[in-house]
């Protein structure tokens, strides 16, 4: 391992071991001042804010400044909670999420016993949003595993506690074949570039490549694709919002 990583191992250890043992109604606020701090810092906020530029080019300058600045504080607050996600899995109800929309769709996908395939993006916490399902029903996550190993083991060992299944991304589809089979489901996250592999789809009026692995899948093992999305509310509790199976070609 290189001094570089074992000197992020350390600081991500470090920084989980504070949050994980402050209460969370002060973790929060922790996490949001890192957040802004990182803004502060510029940390990836040119791209930012180029982005909000192409998906909101109706706002004013000073309202896209004002969502970055949200955004930054909002990724600290999933960052201050990362270290204790065994813990908010296993909250008590309305706890830690306020509440579920749309729960019914799972429902229905345990009875018939295929799995399921639970897709998001990078939006709000959504680690927890898979973890937090897995309280319902055995879930796996597709994951990359990271440039750092020794974080990678951090995360893994987290997860695992929390309750939940790892699919690693190099494995390709077979361990995804094998969990549905399983009758278990699949939390895999579907913003991510596909390059050349992917299907491009107009993404804000621009050519995006989009993984097409997921809606192959479905169409291969007729497990439902769901689309889910975390969000939080002003009390800092997490709301999930749950889509309806994607209506697929027979």
């Amino acid at each position: 391992m290189s001094v570089a990583h074992a000197l992020e191992a350390a600081l991500v250890s470090g920084i989980g071991g504070i949050t994980r043992r402050t209460p969370r109604r002060a973790a929060l606020p922790m996490g949001a001042a890192l957040g802004t701090l990182l803004e502060r810092l510029g940390i990836r906020a040119k791209v930012a804010r180029a982005n909000l530029a192409i998906a909101f080019p109706d706002r004013s300058p000073e309202e896209r400044e004002a969502i970055l600045h949200a955004h930054y504080r909002e990724l600290g607050r999933v960052a201050s909670e990362y270290a204790s996600l065994p813990e908010l899995v296993r909250a008590p109800r309305g706890e830690v999420v306020a509440e579920v929309t749309g729960l019914e769709h799972l429902e229905r996908a345990q009875r018939e016993g295929r799995g399921l395939l639970l897709m998001t993006g990078h939006f709000g916490n959504f680690e927890l949003l898979g973890a937090w399902l897995g309280r319902i029903h055995p879930v796996d996550f597709v994951v990359k595993p990271l440039s750092n190993p020794r974080v990678d083991r951090w995360l893994d060992d987290l997860r695992a506690r929390a309750g939940v299944g790892r699919i690693p991304i190099g494995a390709g589809a077979r361990g995804i074949f094998k969990s549905l089979r399983a009758n278990r489901w699949v939390a895999m996250l579907g913003d991510q570039d596909a390059r050349s592999a992917g299907v491009f789809v107009p993404f804000f009026g621009r050519p995006t490549s989009t993984p097409r692995g997921p809606a192959d899948v479905a169409l291969r093992t007729g497990a439902p694709l769901v689309m889910g999305f975390p969000s939080r509310g002003a009390d800092g509790r997490h709301r999930i919002g749950l889509e309806p199976p994607l209506a697929l070609p027979e």
